[in-house]
């Protein structure tokens, strides 16, 4: 059996922190979905050269918790570009430093706008 890998490009690393924890030690799925928004903000604005809006996120079901003390590492997959839109698949995967393995907690596909300086959809330049 082979190891399940994330899907895309590393675009964001950060710590699972008491403060975003209930009591149990588990960790908030808001923040966690907050985490898979800017990353899937960085990624397509990189791609669409300027500034973009979150548009719509589709089906997001978390498989496993994340806990304090985590990795979040949040990787992200152009799957289409369109006219004005980029569409991402975005996966976030818990580093657990204490079992020293890496687990896929959830993924869901981001949909992102671009917008010119006065915030209306412009055209995704060619690559």
């Amino acid at each position: 059996m082979t190891e399940a890998k994330p899907r895309g490009e590393l675009t964001l690393r950060t710590l699972a922190m008491p403060g975003d924890a209930n009591p149990a030690g588990d960790i908030f799925g808001g923040w966690v979905m907050a985490q898979m928004d800017l990353a899937s903000g960085i990624r397509a604005a990189e791609r669409a050269r300027g500034r973009v809006v979150t548009a719509a996120v589709k089906e997001m079901a978390f498989e496993l918790p994340v806990k304090i003390g985590d990795t979040l590492s949040v990787y992200t997959d152009i799957e289409r570009v369109g006219r004005t839109s980029i569409t991402l698949i975005v996966e976030a995967w818990a580093h657990r430093a204490r079992y020293a393995k890496m687990e896929k907690v959830t993924a869901a596909t981001f949909i992102m706008v671009a917008l010119d300086e006065e915030g209306k959809p412009k055209a995704v330049p060619e690559e």
